[in-house]
């Protein structure tokens, strides 16, 4: 983003040297020319008006020859007098062959010796083969009383001029470049002065997205950043008051249903003895429907203790933990003719917060049996990737369809098809636990019929790794 702030500044400013220097050396380099035009037009003015009353009296030419010479030395240019039929008189380049300059343009048009033109004083720039560059010429008549008796032509390389054009340039060149390089500068320290505030203020929302609503953004830079870090700190603020009140409201109220809930289900087990036999089947169906509500405020009060996201990670033996949990829930499959099973490929650790992956894998494998017929099997296995460690419970039920598998992540959300008794908290809540971990899970189809549960857990380092890293 600072590049792109620095290549604006940069842009802005080279489009305004370019609307500034271009004209610029462009109305110097026309006045240097236009100046340097007038000065030999003064210089052949001034050499034709000596030369007016020589020409009309036709004596005096030799002795203003050496005046012609001094200045051509003194100038560097050259200069040609001729008479009215393009004769020359006196060539400052040649004194000994003096030739006819009558078709040459500019003497045509100073002696008027076009058809029905008037003689004028004649100018322009052309380049020279003999001098290897561009001259300026200035045809002047002489005259007197209308009468042409002749022109002065003063050509003068334009060497010099072009010289002082190109140091214009290169100076205003020059300028261009340090003037750009202080705009870099400071337009350096404007953009990290607006970045790096946008930068953390990044930093802060993608802390406060992941999950961390105790982060705030420092209030610093641009006042538009300010003010837009501050209105960010209020808002996560109060999504982080909003949360807490949710979740402190969901323990509390599941804290408090459970002693009442109880008592309920005390005095239900006392009028027992005392219902008849017609009676006794709507007596079983409410204790068993407070001992669903049981359930559903159990899972409420995890759901609040696991987006609380308190909890501190640590290095779990997932290898030992996935075989203490079919150890413990094997007695219980052995009742309903299922098998269980662990498939671990070695020592496998990962990193979660202590007692999570339990409820995880009691979670997944008490469904797995809800739904299991019996003489099929239950697998629990595990096994390291490039991505981290994967979990999977795999079970030879009815399985779900693609629908189903969509929302049984959904709170609340029971399949039409089940037959068992369920609060439709299981899998949010264990989606929920594996989440607060860094990890992921995902509902896939078994292969031979069944579900397959998926999660991806994050891998620990290895225990000599830790050790060192602890002991710096």
């Amino acid at each position: 983003m600072s590049r792109r702030l620095l290549a604006s500044y940069l842009t802005l400013a080279a489009i305004v040297l370019l609307a500034l220097e271009i004209p610029l050396a462009v109305v110097f380099t026309r006045g240097e020319r236009q100046d340097l035009t007038q000065k030999v037009e003064r210089d052949a003015v001034a050499l034709a008006s000596r030369f007016e009353g020589v020409l009309e009296s036709g004596v005096g030419i030799e002795q203003l020859r050496p005046q012609v010479d001094e200045y051509a030395k003194e100038t560097g240019g050259r200069v040609v007098v001729v008479r009215s039929d393009g004769q020359s008189l006196t060539d400052t380049s040649k004194q000994d062959d003096l030739g006819s300059f009558a078709s040459r343009p500019e003497f045509i048009q100073a002696l008027g010796r076009g058809t029905g033109s008037k003689a004028r004083t004649a100018t322009g720039i052309r380049h020279s083969a003999t001098l290897g560059g561009d001259i300026l010429y200035v045809a002047v008549p002489i005259a007197r009383e209308g009468i042409v008796l002749g022109a002065v032509r003063i050509t003068y390389p334009t060497s010099e001029v072009d010289a002082r054009v190109h140091r214009i340039w290169i100076i205003l060149g020059a300028l261009a470049v340090i003037v750009l390089g202080i705009s870099a500068l400071v337009g350096l320290q404007f953009a990290q002065a607006t970045v790096v505030p946008l930068g953390r203020l990044e930093r802060a929302a993608d802390a406060a997205g992941a999950g961390d609503l105790t982060v705030r953004a420092p209030v610093e830079g641009p006042p538009e950043v300010r003010s837009l870090a501050g209105r960010f700190n209020q808002m996560v603020g109060r999504l982080d008051n909003l949360v807490r009140s949710q979740e402190a409201f969901v323990a509390d109220a599941s804290h408090q249903l459970r002693t009442p809930l109880a008592a309920l289900r005390l005095r239900l087990e006392n009028l027992e003895p005392h219902v008849d036999q017609v009676g006794q089947g709507g007596l079983e169906g409410a204790i068993g429907e407070l001992d669903r509500l049981n359930r559903l405020v159990d899972g409420l009060l995890v759901l609040a203790r696991a987006d609380s996201g308190s909890a501190t990670a640590e290095r779990v033996d997932l290898a030992a933990l996935v075989h203490d949990r079919v150890d413990l829930w094997r007695a219980l499959a052995d009742e309903s003719d299922v098998r269980i099973a662990a498939a671990v490929d070695g020592a496998v650790a990962v990193r979660a917060a202590r007692g999570r992956i339990d409820q995880v894998l009691d979670n997944l494998i008490e469904n797995a049996l809800a739904v299991s017929p019996p003489l099929t099997t239950i697998t629990v296995s595990a096994r390291v990737t490039s991505v981290g460690v994967e979990l999977h419970v795999r079970d030879q039920g009815p399985g779900m369809t693609d629908e189903e598998r969509a929302r049984a992540f959904d709170r609340f959300w029971r399949s039409k098809g089940t037959q068992t008794e369920g609060t439709g908290l299981g899998l949010p809540i264990v989606r929920r636990l594996v989440e607060s971990d860094g990890g992921s899970i995902e509902l896939l189809a078994a292969d031979g019929g069944g579900l397959d549960v998926a999660i991806t857990l994050v891998r620990a380092s290895p225990v000599a790794a830790e050790n060192a890293d602890a002991s710096t």
